[in-house]
């Protein structure tokens, strides 16, 4: 007699066992979470060239991809060239090298533009800092002998409680590094290690990007194949449609708020040059790196500068404040939506949201990738609950379930108060005949 195994036991004996991987994975990760997040980073740092290879990659390929589809390959069916595997190699080869040599151009003209100026503004700032420190104390005096009132107040609540904090801080942050000023030698040693070490990986993982995008049909073919062999076809398919919405998604959001970014650095330099604000050139490129951050960006780009701009002229510091206030109207009304669209497809509150934990996380990166992810994340949920719904026969729209207060045998049940039925809204023609 031959034993048949009852599929319902082998789901149960499946379920139980994933359950207890997941709870053993939750305990160390609960108990022993610096341990792990140690061994994480140390995993990224071994494979951080090919981390970068991976990015430079991600981020050339679209570059190299409308080279050949829409110069070369055009041009060739022109000349009735025939298209064999040797051409289409030399092809790409060709159109990397060509990339490469675009991109470095423009990274080495901005870098030769921008940073000799920053160069002798951080000199400037670093010789003539006594003296803008110097000129900030002067006009603090002039107000507080123009307004008694604030005076008093910062006198009684502000310069006596807080003195001694100052002093404990000094004696406890200062002093001690001013007696170690021996460590310095090694901190600058270390500082120019890491970035020895970084251009080495760099250069790594530029050798690795060029792999990569020589063959980028051969790993798409293998990872299709993959997702075939490990999933039936319709789940393939629609694993496959995600994973393009997760790239429309990073390329659109990415791409889109470098052009922005370039765009407001511009226009802010053109501005502080118009209203000869201090140091243009450092404040605009402040403000256009930091601008890459949704939402926050601009502010944490903006206060630096402007007390800066604050020791050394006041006024200046004003017109500035209210210059930046009008470019962001500007770049998150007209600007910001022209480029970027609708690419994320969430809301404000959802934006700040990702910002908020991815920041918290991963710092700076997590700040800025941080809002594609979740939008990534914020359209599976929607779309897992949408077909939960449509197996249900229940609507997706949104709108239907604001006004709802309960449901019965398929019948919507709303509220009267400030909600009405979105179905028995007025036809606006009954309103004409009435």
């Amino acid at each position: 007699m031959k034993y048949r195994w009852d599929k319902k036991y082998l789901y149960w004996g499946i379920t139980a066992l994933l359950v207890i991987i997941f709870s053993i994975c939750f305990y160390y990760l609960l108990f022993h979470g610096v341990k792990i997040h140690d061994n994480i980073l140390e995993l990224v740092r071994i494979g951080m060239p090919i981390i970068l290879g991976f990015i430079i990659a991600y981020l050339l390929t679209p570059i190299v991809n409308f080279l050949e589809n829409r110069l070369i390959y055009p041009v060739l069916k022109k000349l009735s060239v025939h298209k064999s595997i040797k051409l289409k190699k030399r092809i790409r080869s060709v159109t990397i090298l060509t990339v490469l040599i675009i991109v470095s151009f423009i990274i080495y003209s901005l870098f030769a533009m921008i940073l000799p100026q920053l160069i002798s503004s951080i000199q400037s700032i670093a010789s003539h800092f006594p003296t803008y420190v110097s000129n900030f104390t002067n006009w603090f005096g002039d107000i507080r002998e123009l307004n008694p009132v604030i005076n008093e107040y910062l006198t009684q609540n502000i310069i006596l409680t807080d003195s001694t904090e100052i002093v404990e801080w000094f004696n406890k942050n200062i002093a001690p590094n001013i007696k170690n000023l021996g460590n310095l030698a090694t901190t600058l040693y270390n500082g120019v290690f890491s970035i020895m070490k970084f251009l080495f990986e760099f250069m790594i993982g530029i050798i690795i990007s060029i792999y990569l995008m020589s063959s980028k049909e051969l790993f798409s073919g293998q990872a299709k194949k993959i997702v075939y062999a490990l999933f039936e076809e319709n789940k393939a398919n629609h694993f496959i449609r995600n994973m393009r919405f997760v790239h429309r998604t990073f390329v659109g959001f990415l791409s889109g708020k470098i052009v922005d970014s370039i765009i407001i650095g511009l226009l802010c330099f053109i501005g502080t040059s118009f209203l000869e604000i201090p140091y243009a050139i450092l404040v605009s490129v402040i403000i256009g790196v930091t601008n890459i951050i949704p939402f926050f960006g601009p502010y944490l780009g903006a206060i630096p500068c402007a007390i800066l701009i604050l020791m050394i002229s006041p006024i200046h510091c004003l017109y500035f404040v209210i210059f930046i206030i009008i470019l962001q109207q500007i770049d998150g009304n007209i600007i910001g939506p022209k480029i970027l669209g609708n690419s994320t497809g969430i809301s404000s509150f959802w934006v700040i949201f990702a910002i908020t934990i991815f920041g918290g996380l991963f710092g700076i990166p997590g700040m800025v990738i941080g809002v594609p992810v979740f939008a990534i994340i914020y359209a599976g949920f929607r779309s897992l609950f949408h077909r939960m719904l449509r197996k249900k026969g229940l609507p997706t729209e949104t709108d239907v379930y604001i006004a709802l207060t309960m449901m019965k045998n398929r019948e919507c049940i709303y509220s009267n108060e400030n909600h009405p039925d979105p179905s028995q809204k007025e036809d606006p023609d009954d309103q004409k005949k009435s």
